[in-house]
């Protein structure tokens, strides 16, 4: 898996909240027990939303009317032809 932008935009992001449970009146291991947990539950979250996209577009989408291509032919437009 790549290190993303994103990804760095995430640890900025839980880094933040971490702080700001901390100073929150939280104590230090549980603000980042529960910081360490958000940031897991978003990586599983996105990882598997990317998984259910990716197996749902298979091999690609038919530019002309949107459907989705089986063995390298879109069934609307290969029937009519």
């Amino acid at each position: 898996m790549a290190f993303e932008r994103r990804d760095l935009l995430l640890i900025v992001g839980i880094l933040f909240l971490l702080l700001g449970l901390i100073g929150a009146g939280l104590p230090p291991i549980y603000a980042l027990i529960i910081s360490i947990v958000i940031y897991a539950g978003i990586k599983i979250f996105v990882g598997r939303r990317k998984k259910m996209i990716a197996e749902s577009v298979g091999e690609g989408i038919c530019v002309k009317c949107g459907e989705k291509i089986v063995n390298k032919k879109c069934p609307n437009c290969d029937a009519k032809s």
